[in-house]
């Protein structure tokens, strides 16, 4: 018991703590989620094979481990079930694991892992207290993210639902190719889904790309706010310049660099 105690603090401190080895763990994970998706993106272009079934076997596995010692850590482990980025991941564990066993190709649903990056280990957290750049630009950085995600994800469905299945990487440039061109209206009319469900996943490209391409335009543009918490109303975030609260009218005393008696 006493050991068992021992071993989920250590697992609790790689997933949620503070020193130095925790956060270059937190950061390990995202390298290895970056490298899953790219494998993902370029194992749905290629044929049936014992190597790529082997490699599908050992990621699943991976990312199992990952799954279970994250679940046994969280403090609500019902909320964490419900939430979107842990059903994507089941999803994700699923066609790994279980696809050799079945007739029917399931490789789409893999893309599903893109979602991880949206919400990975406190990675904002981590960028946020040990990146300066980060800190400066995070509405920027977020927004980029946000629409990175979306476009991967997208072309990745673009290409399993409308394009044929393994038909190499050329066809995937080519749904990535559709895909930023319905996103920006741009509209060139040389590549086009023709069938009902692909008009309106066209629409839904456009509808939600065009917002995402707004915001992060917005957000590279702006400027950038800064991180000072209000002491009445608790507002975080403000212009620079600011001399009192947009939201309750306190006045604020905004560290800035400059001559000072």
């Amino acid at each position: 018991m006493r050991e068992r105690s021992r071993l989920f603090r250590r697992v609790r401190i790689l997933y949620r703590g503070r020193t130095e080895y925790a956060k270059r763990f937190r950061y390990g994970l995202i390298v290895f989620d970056v490298a899953s998706i790219l494998y993902f993106i370029i194992a749905a272009a290629l044929p049936y094979s014992g190597w790529v079934t082997a490699i599908n076997l050992g990621l699943g596995l991976v990312i199992l481990l990952d799954f279970l010692a994250r679940l046994w850590v969280d403090d609500n482990r019902r909320r964490m079930l419900l939430r979107i980025y842990t059903i994507a991941d089941i999803v994700v564990l699923l066609s790994l694991l279980v696809a050799p066993f079945l007739s029917h190709d399931i490789t789409f649903l893999r893309i599903l892992r893109g979602l991880r990056l949206l919400h990975s280990y406190h990675l904002i957290t981590d960028l946020r207290r040990d990146w300066k750049l980060f800190r400066r630009h995070e509405e920027t950085f977020v927004a980029g993210l946000h629409l990175f995600v979306f476009l991967f994800v997208t072309t990745s469905l673009a290409f399993a639902l409308f394009f044929p299945a393994h038909t190499g990487f050329a066809a995937y440039v080519d749904a990535l190719y559709f895909t930023v061109a319905t996103l920006t209206t741009t509209g060139f009319g040389d590549i086009t889904l023709h069938t009902t469900g692909g008009k309106l996943f066209s629409v839904a490209v456009m509808v939600v790309g065009v917002a995402l391409f707004v915001q992060f335009a917005r957000a590279l543009f702006q400027p950038p706010k800064v991180r000072y918490e209000c002491p009445t109303c608790g507002l975080n975030r403000h212009d620079p310049d600011a001399v009192h609260c947009k939201h309750c009218g306190e006045q604020l005393k905004i560290t800035t660099s400059g001559y000072r008696d």
